[in-house]
């Protein structure tokens, strides 16, 4: 199998992927509105949350591997190393946008304003503008070894910065809530909404697997074309 065949079966099983997912996700918003109750302090704006929080753990989940591969990339050395980082650091831009767009829609709601420059929202915010430079980065620097060089140590400074994003309610004042999931003690709500989150956090969990498929396919097309385009010349 060529190199473009494998990039063309890869698509395709990012694009199943993909379809699984998004079936999963009109079922995620059929089970929150119709069937999952409304909070009883926020009414229905808190539906918003089966969402934000799933959208936030994708984001967060797809820095936390940019960063690993990253290491992994200045250990190694190999090239489809590096496009997965930057495949899976494109997709998180794309789930952040989510995540930053209908936590202020929330917010406005519960507690009366768009934003908080609190340190939950901040250190969202900058996690976020760092990957905007990590993308216009990869998009200015022609070589290919000091493009994945300097993408791998923007990718670790990542790594460092998605633990501290959980700590910040613990860490300091915040109007941001507790986390009701990732914590030492149980989850702190009813049974029947955990259920709608723990499938939401697993339908946007899939739909990263399949859109960094895709992605990583299409790198791996621009490649092949590169390399064909150099060698006719």
């Amino acid at each position: 199998m060529t190199r473009r065949d494998h990039a063309l079966a890869l698509a395709r099983r990012g694009q199943v992927i993909t379809a699984i997912a998004l079936a999963g996700l009109a079922g995620v918003f059929i089970r929150a509105l119709a069937f999952t109750p409304i909070e009883r302090t926020q009414g229905l704006a808190q539906k918003i949350f089966y969402v934000h929080a799933p959208s936030a753990w994708a984001a967060l989940l797809a820095f936390g591997i940019t960063g690993i591969l990253s290491l992994l990339y200045l250990w190694l050395k190999d090239r489809k190393i590096d496009s997965i980082a930057a495949a899976s650091a494109e997709v998180g831009l794309a789930f952040s946008v989510v995540m930053l767009t209908t936590g202020p829609i929330w917010g406005k709601t519960v507690w009366g304003t768009w934003w908080s420059w609190d340190a939950r929202l901040t250190s969202t915010m900058f996690i976020f503008l760092l990957f905007i430079g990590y993308r216009v980065m990869r998009g200015a620097i022609v070589d290919p070894e000091m493009r994945a060089r300097y993408s791998a140590v923007i990718g670790i400074m990542a790594l460092v910065l998605v633990p501290f994003i959980h700590m910040t309610v613990y860490l300091f004042r915040t109007l941001h809530p507790d986390p009701v999931l990732l914590k030492p003690s149980s989850p702190s709500m009813p049974g029947v909404m955990l259920v709608t989150l723990l499938t939401s956090v697993a339908v946007f969990t899939l739909m990263y697997v399949g859109f960094v498929t895709q992605r990583y396919a299409i790198a791996i097309l621009r490649d092949v074309r590169e390399e064909a385009a150099s060698a006719v010349s």
